[in-house]
Order: C-alpha cells, then sequence, then structure tokens
C-alpha cells in the first residue's frame, strides 16, 4: 500500500468557507497499533470552522478539518488485535475526519453496533458523546432539575433536550425561529424561548417562577454569557461548552459572586482521553440510541465536496440538528 493517496477537504491558510478546497494528499500505511479505515460519512461541527478560521491553531502544515466520521476498517498495523478488516467504526477527535480514507490509533475507535449506518454514528458521536459527559459529569443533571440550553434546534441541542428530559429534569431551550422552536419542543423540551423577539432572562424567570434555572448549558458564547448567568439560581452552574457567536469577553470571577455561582469550561475530548473512557461513554449513547431514548435529530446529508457551503450555513445559523458529509464515490 506505499504510496498511497486519498482525497480530502483541506485548507492551506485560514480564513473563510472559501479557504476549503479538495486535494490528495499523502496517506501512509497503518502502523504499529493503528488502523486504515475508509469513510462513509462525516460529522459537520463548529469545532471544524474554529480550526479552519485560525481561532485553534492547526496540528499540521495543511489542515484536513473534521472532529467525527465512520466507516470501514481496511487494513490494520501491527499489534492490533481489537479491530480486523471489515469491520464498522467510528471516531471522534479534533481533526482529519473531511478525507475518504484515514490512518488513526486503534484505541481511538468504537465499534458501531448492529444495525447503526456510518451516517447516523458520524452525525451523533461528537454531539452524543458531548452530551453524555455534560449530564453525567460536567454538571450532573437529576430529577426535578431545571436546565436552560441556548442553540436548542442544533445537533447538541437536540440530543440536550432528550436527555435531560429522560433523567427526569425540566428543559427549556432557546431557538432562533419559529421552525427551530416547533423541532425543539419535539425534542424533550418543555419550552422554548425565540430569543430575536423575547428576552430570554425575563422569559425563563416567567417560566420558573422567578426559582430561575439549576444548570445553563450554553455553546453560544459572547452573545449570551451574561443572561446565562442571571438565568442561574444560587450555587448554580454555568457550562460554557462552545462559541458560536465568538468567544467570551469581560469574564471575570466576580461575575459569579451573587449567588456563588459555578463555571465550567468543558471539552470533550478530556472526557474521552483514555480507550476505556471512550468506550464506556460511546457505549451509553449507543444504548439509549438503540432503546428510544434518544432519537437522531434532522440529518441533512451533503457531499464533502461542499464543505465549503455546509460551513457556511452552520456559521450563519442556517442549519438544524445534525450535518453529515458523504462519501461515497470518493476514492
Amino acid at each position: 500500500m506505499a504510496g498511497m493517496t486519498t482525497g480530502a477537504m483541506v485548507a492551506r491558510r485560514t480564513g473563510g468557507p472559501e479557504v476549503l478546497e479538495w486535494a490528495e494528499v499523502p496517506l501512509a500505511d497503518p502502523g504499529p497499533g493503528e488502523v486504515l479505515i475508509a469513510h462513509e460519512a462525516a460529522g459537520l461541527n463548529f469545532i471544524d470552522t474554529y480550526y479552519r478560521s485560525g481561532l485553534y491553531s492547526w496540528p499540521a502544515d495543511v489542515l484536513i478539518p473534521g472532529a467525527e466520521a465512520a466507516g470501514v476498517v481496511l487494513a490494520t498495523g501491527a499489534g492490533v488485535r481489537d479491530f480486523a478488516p471489515g469491520d464498522r467504526v467510528a471516531w471522534l477527535g479534533r481533526t482529519g475526519g473531511y478525507a475518504a480514507r484515514r490512518v488513526i490509533a486503534a484505541d481511538r475507535l468504537v465499534k458501531l453496533p448492529p444495525g447503526m449506518s456510518a451516517e447516523l454514528a458520524a452525525s451523533v458521536l461528537l454531539k452524543g458523546l458531548t452530551v453524555q459527559a455534560l449530564v453525567t459529569t460536567t454538571a450532573p443533571v437529576h430529577r426535578g432539575q431545571t436546565v436552560l440550553v441556548h442553540a436548542a434546534a442544533g445537533g447538541v441541542g437536540l440530543l440536550l433536550g432528550q436527555w435531560i428530559a429522560a433523567l427526569g429534569a425540566r428543559a427549556i431551550g432557546t431557538a432562533g425561529s419559529p421552525d427551530k422552536a416547533r423541532l425543539a419542543l419535539a425534542h424533550g423540551y418543555s419550552d422554548v424561548i425565540e430569543y430575536r423577539h423575547e428576552d430570554f432572562v425575563a422569559r425563563v424567570a416567567d417560566l420558573t417562577g422567578g426559582a430561575l434555572c439549576d444548570t445553563v448549558f450554553d455553546a453560544v458564547g459572547r452573545d449570551t454569557w451574561r443572561g446565562s448567568l442571571a438565568c442561574l439560581r444560587p450555587h448554580g452552574k454555568f457550562v460554557n461548552f462552545g462559541q458560536a457567536s465568538g468567544p467570551i469577553e469581560g469574564f471575570g470571577l466576580p461575575d459569579l459572586a451573587a449567588g456563588s455561582k459555578y463555571a465550567v469550561r468543558p471539552v470533550v475530548f478530556d472526557y474521552v482521553a483514555t480507550p476505556a473512557e471512550l468506550r464506556a461513554r460511546a457505549a451509553d449513547l449507543f444504548a439509549r440510541l438503540q432503546d428510544g431514548t434518544l432519537k437522531a435529530g434532522a440529518v441533512a446529508r451533503h457531499p464533502l465536496r461542499d464543505a465549503a457551503a455546509a460551513h457556511l450555513a452552520l456559521e450563519s445559523r442556517a442549519t438544524t440538528g445534525a450535518t453529515v458529509f458523504t462519501l461515497e464515490g470518493d476514492p
């Protein structure tokens, strides 16, 4: 297999979606502990735009974005015992998903349950493990609590609403349009606030009779963080796990003093740092998908070569649910 290449969407400089281009890139043989995968689907996530724009530094001279993908094992390197050619697998990481094939360490893979498609896995693994970590470890959600979720109609938001409801807590969401609000209401939320037309802080106070929220899950960042803190009851937890509107600016520890509140900035990769953690959390996620506790939200499908247009739609908040890139016919 020496001298292999693979098609991929790459960026050679930082910038907007227009910097993404299709290219043939070198592909090494799998080394010890590694596997070669043929991707069938790759997920679109905000982290991909953070790398492309230069907000996050690149791990190599040429960037191949993509934080999750799924497909089939083609070959294994020396010492790999848990996987074999033909196994259907998925992975999450920081980059590398926007490629037809890739080599990856075997200990970063999870096997797909029987009947789970690559498209479903690529649409849900990173988002689902983010949610699993948020509600079980970062800010454990308990029966009877009230939780506010921003961007409730996004890929993570739709999963959060269902998981929070399944734990016996009340999920209140925010969304940017009536269509997005209706979608969120069908995925576990008791109420959804259209933030473009309503003051979400005042509306949360009204919906909770002034009791406010135990936790706020905020992936929006700059535009929402002050309001998120105002929605918390004393000892409440502000969880900022994304920055769709830009990085938070001006935050300081004194902002937590009123009510002795907590703030945390989790990163999902820190919760799946070992193979055992990764596979345990993935098993929880897959079990909930298989037993119907979680239903995958709306999934938009695009050829990988259309990644630039998909990035533009994501950053303009024109998407709902998850987006996956398909790789049929790409070598």
